[in-house]
């Protein structure tokens, strides 16, 4: 799902991790020799920030890291580099290799605001069975798959 439009974000929506994660457990991406992944500067911001973030605000903080822009070009070229991000397409979090591969559910709340859960967590279940058994739960998806079977 082409995720071009910052405000857009799932909402009461349980992303469960893909059905070939390869752990048994939520692990924390590893780093690399040149720095973080951006998926271990999401990993960073969702666990230690949860329902901080939408969509929007965590692919641009992301973004931020990742590039390494410096706090006073962020504070000069805030709307030409937000501008410049969203001029293209971004995947949602279903494509992250956070529930793809590193056993990570996410969750969107009311208001589109996103916090991580590991995999063997029992609010990881709780969100699947309320998905699954209740009227109001969230509207549970899956992580895309790594491979095409």
């Amino acid at each position: 799902m082409p995720y071009n439009d910052e405000h857009m974000s799932y909402t009461n929506t349980f992303i469960q991790v893909a059905a070939d994660c390869p752990v048994e457990t939520g692990v924390v991406p590893p780093m690399k020799k040149e720095g973080k992944t951006a998926h271990r500067i999401q990993y960073e911001l969702l666990s230690q920030n949860p329902y901080k973030y939408t969509q929007g605000e965590l692919i641009y903080e992301v973004h931020l890291q990742h590039k390494q822009i410096p706090e006073e070009e962020r504070e000069l070229r805030s709307i030409e580099i937000r501008e410049e991000l969203f001029a293209r397409n971004h995947p949602c979090l279903r494509a992250s290799m956070l529930p793809k591969k590193h056993g990570w559910g996410v969750h969107y709340n009311e208001e589109g605001k996103i916090a991580i859960y590991p995999m063997e967590s029992d609010a990881y279940q709780q969100f699947v069975e309320a998905g699954t058994h209740q009227q109001d739960g969230p509207t549970l998806l899956f992580a895309m798959r790594s491979s095409r079977k």
